[in-house]
């Protein structure tokens, strides 16, 4: 190559065209088809109902997969309609029904082509998805609503999140077929983390039908205004603060011109369309966001003002109910969600009475936090659904 960069090596050209052909592979799969389309009226029903249900291919160990439309509750109390994934093992069930895991992915976008039922890997995408199924259990998988379905996806709005992730679950003991039991755990990273510990608030309300029986998470969002405050100079938290914007503006009906800068609305704009799935993605979202170096806010801390400081304690994980055993996992690296605040939360945990099993993860950042700690939350899960007493590292 010529130092002025006017010609380039073949592999790198032929580098760059496969990264091209590989995110227009992406873009393909994003495609929605007439299945994710319903009409209003199909909302009307018990939560967790189902509305439809088409087969999918590509599971691991021989496993059906159903791409599912199912009923849920929108933020104020209405009907609506959600899509996600359910993964049933190969064989009969046994008696008593299979143990059913709701799995929570983390941050795949805002908008609806960013479901991950829509997702080329969406399989890899599931951490433990093979030990799951291999050990006899139901996956379901929400993709949240406004992912999928129409939007606006409520990013990391905590009471959203937990009802879709808890009617998955529903939708999937009705699942023909499936053979799924009351009996039920949830596993989730990141965004995930904290739809699964507003799901386990939720549920001797929202699900007093379903029987939980304990709560993995892996590098949760708890502590909303202090992940903003932590993260408004990285490149990664520009781009969670650009999304939660974007969708709080939408889903709470707040204004963006009293904290915005009105040249960083289109930025925020061309984040909102891109999706999530691989390293790639993160690169893409990293070049557009390069204009929020320069201008984003016009003020120091968004999370000191109003409306913004009461949503992000409202969307803040609270304490779950006593004696329900959590699992957490938190790498030590991660400079999205620190390690300190997951202790935090650990510390609230134990006072309301949960036992807590914390695993910490020498030199792991945030977006390995859930695959290093996979075979931990697998083998915590299992003992759960056989009935064992739960570890507890609480005052440790």
């Amino acid at each position: 190559m010529s130092r002025n960069g006017s010609q380039m090596p073949f592999i790198a050209r032929a580098t760059i065209a496969a990264l091209v052909i590989f995110a227009a592979g992406v873009a393909a799969a994003r495609a929605q088809s007439a299945f994710y389309d319903a009409p209003a009226s199909l909302a009307d029903g018990p939560p967790g109902s189902l509305v439809r249900q088409e087969p999918m291919d590509g599971a691991p160990l021989g496993a059906s997969t159903y791409r599912v439309l199912y009923r849920s509750t929108g933020l104020r109390g209405e009907p609506i309609l959600v899509s996600g994934v359910v993964i049933v093992p190969p064989g009969p069930p046994p008696p008593g029904g299979r143990p059913i895991v709701a799995w929570a992915h983390p941050t795949s976008g805002i908008v609806p082509r960013c479901a991950p039922s829509l997702a080329i890997f969406l399989f890899q995408q599931i951490q433990g998805l093979r030990s799951m199924v291999g050990r006899g259990y139901i996956v379901a998988a929400t993709d949240y609503p406004g992912l999928g379905t129409p939007g606006p996806h409520p990013y990391l709005v905590g009471e959203s999140e937990g009802r879709a992730v808890l009617d998955i679950v529903r939708a999937a003991r009705d699942l023909p077929g499936a053979g799924g039991a009351k009996d039920f755990t949830l596993w989730g990273h990141s965004q995930g983390g904290q739809a699964v510990l507003f799901a386990g608030q939720l549920a001797p309300t929202y699900a007093p039908d379903l029987h939980l029986l304990g709560v993995a998470a892996a590098a949760p969002a708890t502590d909303l205004a202090t992940l903003m405050s932590d993260d408004i100079n990285s490149v990664g938290g520009k781009n969670i603060t650009a999304m939660t914007l974007w969708s709080w503006h939408r889903v709470y009906d707040v204004a963006l011109d009293n904290i915005v800068d009105p040249r960083a609305l289109p930025v925020i704009n061309r984040l909102a369309r891109e999706c999530i799935e691989g390293p790639f993605d993160i690169f893409v979202r990293q070049r557009t966001e390069r204009p929020l170096q320069q201008y984003f806010l016009t003020v120091p801390d968004p999370t000191k003002g109003e409306p913004w400081h009461s949503l992000l304690e409202k969307n803040s994980a609270g304490t779950l109910p006593p004696a329900l055993p959590v699992f957490l996992a938190q790498g030590t690296v991660d400079q999205i969600i620190r390690p300190a605040v997951t202790r935090a939360y650990m510390d609230r945990l134990c006072k309301a009475g949960s036992p807590v099993r914390m695993v910490v993860l020498r030199n792991i950042g945030h977006g390995r936090a859930a695959q290093a700690s996979t075979m931990a939350a697998m083998n915590w899960m299992t003992d759960r659904f056989a009935g064992k007493a739960a570890p507890n590292d609480c005052g440790r």
